[in-house]
């Protein structure tokens, strides 16, 4: 029989009810993924973000308005859209009643983002400030928020204010803190949303955002059109717009699209166009190519629209969907329809193109097999090594496919949370293993410097020991699909050697898997250069300590200090005990994400940093040696 005095007393006291607003504080990641800080893309202020957009996009979808202005000033986003507005006599019951909108009304939004009516309050209850507003037929309506809880509704007045919404919000620094906006990742965000609604007008801050050819825009922007193996195939149909090229980076960049909705995490219809593509090809060169050969460098797009989606979670990285519309065609045989057709009629118009995919395919073959026997040796010293090896530290969380039901949404949360640390040398991985969460941070131990992979194929890889570890250690050889952990994090000193150790990382990744770096896998950790303390009279008990990244962070914690306090110089990982690591791997992780600008071609980018020394390289080095001087000199003053 079970101890009362263990499990506590179980009575009609035990059973809670929540309203909307405490659910969504008390569990966010239900409702908006991650929290973060903002490093990452997925962080949850992005997703804020995002759903006051989509419901934006949405009106645009519709038919109504075609200009978006966001404003950012001081953390709070203000996004106006020029569409139909709220009806006035709802507008607080839409931004604050759960499970109420117009989207359960298919007349009304038709092949939308979102149709659960939870997105836009989700926003208000990790807001500190909210503000809804409506102008509708010359009319206006206003009402203010605070953590969900209205504090002002203003009456109807009249307005000479065109018709649209306009929402502002200030995410919650006691849920989102420390955060900050990357604008890398607004950027992509917004292009996304034009790429995928052609002539759409989007303007972030006074920068205009417009596409005219949808998802051929894209991949221009993503790829540098020089180093494509031939001109981009793009062919559009109702419901279903795709565009496709190859080139001569490794991996796969498919970027797939439901509803306008960037799925990141792919789902049925990606998969779906992988499977098709293959097939397609095949047919066409009545040839039974490896499957390998022929997605490999491939870059592309594919864009599909689905009346009530269903996405693996509210934040809508996945499409679970199987079918367009009720009674209609499978998703997969919606797109095998359209691709088997659109695509072979596209490659016997244009017999160059055809000429120069099968070459690209057929380079990727010989290559493969010129691997084969090298990978395969290369295979076996790995699994021999990982039975002694004590490189990898492993966590115990893994993604889980077969989850159902009520387990998926945590076993997503945690699968966004999934890191591994890379590091150097024992002392500094002995301490981040100790200080680690063991369930999902794992430590991968590097052994001296990493060769310096530039310009050299893949077979490196599998030669180099280091480089097959770590390949194996992550689940990447046959690509992204089974990475093992979602977030990569380079940890190294802050010194000289460390910040090189950290660029031949990033040269490793960006020269033989560049998607995990396209797709925002790879991270540099930021670990404090200083301590500073206040010791109290007597030199024994330890008062406020605060732990400062730069030399304008310590100059002001001595100022907050005041007195002489004790300042320690952090050298290297090694020398920060594991009790103070586990709060920088912790809660207030900093996380520095690797982005690729746009325009940046990843072969130009490591010539020029990782190359033979060019004296524009040398002239850069001194130029920015100079910056970061002034600015320690600076940070002294």
């Amino acid at each position: 029989m079970a101890d009362k005095n263990k499990i506590g007393d179980y009575t009609e006291e035990s059973i809670k009810s929540l309203d909307w607003r405490e659910h969504i504080r008390l569990r966010p990641g239900m409702y908006i993924g991650k929290l973060g800080d903002g490093s990452s893309p997925d962080d949850g202020i992005y997703v804020l973000v995002k759903e006051v957009l989509d419901n934006s996009i949405d009106e645009h979808t519709m038919g109504y308005g075609k200009q978006i202005e966001i404003l950012i000033e001081q953390k709070i986003i203000s996004i106006r859209d020029f569409g139909r507005g709220i009806p006035l006599g709802k507008v607080v019951d839409v931004v604050s009643k759960i499970n109420t909108g117009a989207k359960y009304d298919s007349k009304a939004f038709q092949k939308s983002v979102g149709l659960n009516g939870v997105g836009v309050k989700a926003v208000n209850a990790l807001s500190g400030f909210f503000k809804v507003e409506s102008f509708r037929d010359g009319k206006m309506k206003a009402a203010e928020f605070e953590k969900g809880i209205l504090k002002n509704e203003h009456k109807e007045t009249k307005t000479t204010e065109p018709d649209g919404t306009s929402i502002s919000f200030m995410p919650d620094e006691t849920v989102f803190r420390n955060y900050h906006f990357l604008h890398e990742y607004l950027d992509n965000q917004l292009w996304n949303y034009c790429y995928l609604n052609a002539g759409l007008n989007i303007s972030l801050n006074g920068k205009k955002y417009v596409s005219k050819n949808g998802l051929l825009d894209l991949l221009i922007r993503k790829t540098n059109e020089d180093e494509l193996c031939y001109p981009i195939i793009h062919l559009k149909g109702e419901d279903i717009e795709i565009a496709v090229s190859h080139n001569n980076d490794y991996g796969e960049d498919i970027f797939s699209f439901v509803n306008g909705q960037y799925t990141t995490q792919g789902g049925t219809h990606q998969q779906a166009f992988r499977e098709v593509y293959v097939k397609t090809i095949r047919d066409f060169f009545k040839k039974d190519y490896d499957a390998s050969d022929i997605r490999q460098s491939i870059v592309a797009a594919v864009s599909i629209r689905v009346q009530e989606p269903i996405f693996e979670s509210q934040t809508k990285t996945k499409l679970g969907s199987q079918y367009i519309f009720e009674k209609g065609p499978s998703v997969k045989t919606f797109i095998n329809d359209f691709i088997s057709k659109e695509l072979d009629n596209y490659l016997h118009r244009n017999s160059a193109v055809a000429e120069a995919l099968k070459k690209r395919i057929e380079r990727s073959e010989k290559e493969r097999k010129e691997l084969s026997g090298i990978r395969k040796l290369a295979n076996e010293r790995a699994k021999k090594a990982n039975l002694h090896n004590k490189k990898l530290r492993d966590c115990r969380f893994h993604y889980n496919e077969d989850a159902t039901g009520k387990d998926r949404a945590a076993i997503a949360e945690k699968q966004k949370a999934s890191s591994i640390f890379i590091t150097e040398g024992d002392s500094a991985s002995g301490s981040i293993t100790k200080a680690r969460d063991v369930e999902t941070q794992a430590v991968f131990s590097l052994r001296g410097k990493p060769l310096n992979s530039f310009g050299m194929s893949k077979k490196v890889v599998y030669e180099n020991e280091e480089f097959n570890l770590l390949q194996h250690a992550l689940n990447i050889e046959e690509g992204l699909e089974g990475l093992r952990y979602n977030n990569i994090i380079i940890a190294t000193d802050a010194d000289v050697d460390g910040l090189h150790i950290r660029l031949l990382l990033m040269t490793f990744f960006l020269q033989f898997f560049p998607d995990l770096v396209k797709q925002n896998h790879v991270f540099v950790l930021e670990t404090p250069l200083f301590r500073v303390r206040h010791l109290n009279g007597r030199q024994s008990i330890k008062q406020e300590t605060i732990y400062c990244y730069n030399e304008e962070e310590k100059n002001r914690a001595i100022h907050q200090l005041g007195g002489k306090p004790e300042i320690t110089r952090f050298k290297g990982l090694g020398e920060i005990s594991p009790g103070e690591f586990e709060r920088f791997i912790s809660d207030e992780i900093r996380l520095q994400p690797v982005i690729l600008e746009k325009g940046e071609h990843i072969q130009n980018l490591l010539s020029y940093y990782m190359g033979k020394n060019t004296p524009q390289r040398q002239e850069f080095i001194i130029d920015n040696l100079r910056i970061e001087m002034d600015k320690a000199e600076m940070a002294n003053i």
